[in-house]
């Protein structure tokens, strides 16, 4: 929603204090929501104050300080706080502080307790009033409280919330047992399982169509004694809950805190409390009482047995995912076979959660009748003729592989066109999935291009982005590029460990990507750069002056050691070595600097559950696409596609994945540097350099409206 009046962000806050509130299990990520929520609101002009956790039998013990170091109240899980003997003691603490917004980070229980906490408030500060614990002048100073919340769990169970757990996809799991969608009746005898090496995931509160739990072991007997497998149970616990946070989720927490402060700043005494979200790449704020509603609504249908409504209720998300996985997990044979060929190939450079894609999108085509076929190293396969057929065992295991199994090179149609076209004809090709970057994107415009001149390429086609870069235009996000971004992360931080022992010392760290800096900028992001130097974000001298004295200030604090990015192409004169060689010379008795190129190790690895999530469910809508379509192009007995629409980009773009044709997007494309036009991700650099601690402008002209789940869902 754009604003009707400019606001200047860094007076947003003033004479304004904001409570940051941690509460119920630890979840990864809740530290990059603390630091970004902290921040943001002192750049704001605001007070921040932090709540740190400190119960006993018998009170909650307070301490006094501002944010700089110090703690207001208890938690909202403690013991104390669930009285209202307790909860007065809180509201005291908050009005004597002159404190009105608290943001709070955690699960449903502490987020319903919030707001139990806020609808409670005039009748707490009646009862300080009369206990004279509080004057008339602070209570009606401290009149309403506000209250937004960040949602912090690793079981994801609250609805409104985008994010699902996806393990099943992610690994490629054979059985799911969750609780919203219990097997079908009489589900032990049709337990199979056809592969040498099998996975069966188990929720904990996972339940048969009568309520009765079903089991880690009772699984493990149950295979072990029908099916006579060698069978292991592992129960993972609170494994589940430690490690370092992936830098999706620290991406995710520094961009939720950044909407929480805004949303309580904005807030009046009319704004409902309400849960700062992310819905597709869009943040969101969502009321939270019908967030409590409908996660509340979720149990009352599957102890009713309403599964199906149980699984839409969870959210498009969590129900896009599930139905994905049931297609995938068994084969069920068509009646009647398609006699369609489909072809997927990889184009550019490999790059994880590629084979993930083409796992799904065999797999799907073959479920739907498709025979499916394999062409090897790119573009050049497809003209050398390097073709093969792919059965559901083809592609098993793929989904947890890196790079790709098909082969992939970076060369384009163009120069080979009527090769292409004739072995299209000789293999019967009805439709092409072509998955990699830029170069992928390039050359499904150029098999389009001449289908003027060669009617076999008149067929339909779709691209499914595939590169670190994350640079296809018609895309939010690629597969592959959180994978990179990952290894990104983790380096910096095993770098910036490196120097743990050695104070004063500045990295500066050089990423790929190309001419686009997405890499750059969201790993400066995750890893708390103090600068990302990118091409899309041109500087100068005057720039790098700024960023020497910022770190050089940076050395007086107890923080002594600085993290800057570089985006290999973002200037072809400010160059590695010489940013190396100008930190080094300014820095000179103040800081040291080290360097490093980080290369091709951000191409390889295992991929992220996200990427595997990514394009499994890529994989899968592009054949369904591309069935659709081949329905529409069936004229006269054959296969005749050559409108705009017949041949499109998939990608994700804000909150849906969309089909683009591929012509339309020529207009927003950069093709001598190979990027989109258009990049949503350049908004979040302004948080980059706040959260680093730059005296920059944000821009608040654009703000997340209050959506209303209920009606979003239909019904509760």
């Amino acid at each position: 929603m754009q604003r009707s009046t400019p606001v200047d962000p860094t007076k947003m806050g003033t004479g304004r204090a904001i409570a940051v509130l941690t509460s119920g299990g630890d979840a990864q990520g809740m530290n990059a929501a603390v630091r970004a929520t902290v921040r943001v609101g002192i750049y704001t002009g605001a007070k921040v104050y932090f709540v740190h956790e400190v119960c006993t039998s018998k009170h909650t013990h307070i301490r006094n300080k501002e944010l700089k170091g110090g703690t207001v109240i208890g938690s909202a899980r403690c013991q104390d706080f669930r009285s209202k003997e307790g909860r007065a003691k809180a509201a005291c603490n908050l009005v004597k502080l002159g404190i009105t917004n608290l943001c709070v980070i955690g699960g449903d229980g502490s987020l319903t307790g919030a707001n139990e906490f806020r609808n409670e408030w005039s009748e707490l500060l009646q009862i300080l009033l009369k206990a004279g614990k509080i004057t008339a002048e602070e209570a009606k100073r401290s009149s309403h409280l506000n209250i937004v919340g960040m949602v912090g769990s690793i079981d994801n169970d609250f609805c409104g919330t985008d994010m699902t757990i996806v393990t099943a996809l992610a690994c490629g799991a054979d059985w799911v047992f969750i609780p919203e969608m219990p097997p079908d009746e009489g589900w032990e005898d049709h337990l199979s399982i056809g592969n040498r090496l099998n996975v069966i995931i188990v929720a904990e509160g996972a339940l048969d169509r009568h309520g009765k739990p079903i089991t880690c072991d009772i699984i493990k007997n149950l295979v072990t004694k029908k099916l006579s497998f060698d069978t292991r149970a592992t129960i993972l616990g609170h494994v589940q809950r430690g490690g370092t946070p992936s830098a999706f989720d620290r991406i995710l927490g520094s961009r939720m805190g950044v909407e929480a402060v805004m949303a309580l700043l904005e807030a009046t005494p009319d704004t409902p409390a309400c849960v700062v979200s992310l819905s597709g790449n869009m943040a969101v704020r969502l009321p939270l009482m019908e967030c409590v509603q409908v996660t509340k609504e979720v149990t009352k249908a599957m102890a009713e047995g309403r599964f199906e409504e149980a699984v839409k209720l969870r959210g498009k998300s969590f129900e896009n995912n599930w139905n994905t996985y049931k297609l995938l997990a068994h084969v069920t044979a068509p009646d009647v076979k398609s006699n369609i060929n489909i072809a997927i190939l990889n184009v550019g450079a490999p790059c994880a959660g590629m084979n993930a894609a083409v796992r799904s999108a065999v797999r799907i085509g073959i479920l739907q009748g498709h025979n499916m076929l394999a062409v090897h190293d790119g573009f050049d396969g497809l003209a050398h003729g390097t073709i093969e057929p792919m059965a559901w065992g083809y592609v098993g295991g793929w989904t947890g592989k890196g790079g790709s199994n098909l082969g992939t090179k970076r060369s384009l149609p163009a120069s080979m066109i009527e090769e292409i076209s004739l072995n299209i004809a000789k293999f019967n090709i009805h439709a092409l999935v072509i998955i990699g970057g830029f170069e992928a994107f390039v050359g499904g415009l150029e098999l389009v291009t001449a289908r003027e001149k060669f009617e076999e390429l008149c067929i339909p086609l779709v691209v499914i982005p595939a590169t670190v870069s994350n640079n296809v235009p018609g895309s939010d996000f690629s597969i592959g590029a959180d994978t990179a971004l990952n290894t990104i992360t983790t380096t910096c931080d095993r770098i910036k460990q490196s120097a743990a022992g050695t104070k004063r010392r500045v990295f500066i760290i050089e990423t790929m990507g190309g001419y686009c800096g997405y890499l750059a900028t969201m790993a400066g992001l995750a890893a708390g750069a103090d600068a990302a130097y990118i091409y899309e974000d041109p500087f100068g001298i005057h720039d790098l002056e700024t960023n020497v004295e910022h770190l050089l200030e940076k050395m007086k604090t107890t923080v002594k050691r600085g993290l800057i990015l570089r985006n290999e192409k973002c200037n072809a004169n400010y160059t590695t070595d010489f940013l190396f060689n100008l930190y080094s010379e300014e820095g000179k008795g103040v800081f040291d600097c080290r360097k490093n190129v980080l290369g091709h190790m951000q191409q390889g690895g295992t991929p992220t559950p996200f990427d595997r999530n990514f394009g499994t469910k890529m994989g899968a809508k592009a054949v369904l696409w591309l069935t659709d379509k081949l329905k529409e192009c069936y004229r006269h007995g054959r296969i005749f596609a050559n409108t705009p629409d017949s041949a499109c980009v998939l990608g994700m773009k804000k909150r849906a994945m969309i089909f683009q044709p591929l012509f339309d997007l020529k207009e927003d494309t950069d093709f001598e540097h190979r990027i989109p036009k258009t990049e949503w991700w350049l908004k979040l650099r302004p948080i980059l350099k706040i959260l680093a601690k730059y005296k920059i402008s944000l821009d608040t002209s654009e703000t997340a409206t209050m959506e209303h789940v209920i009606k979003k869902r239909g019904t509760v």
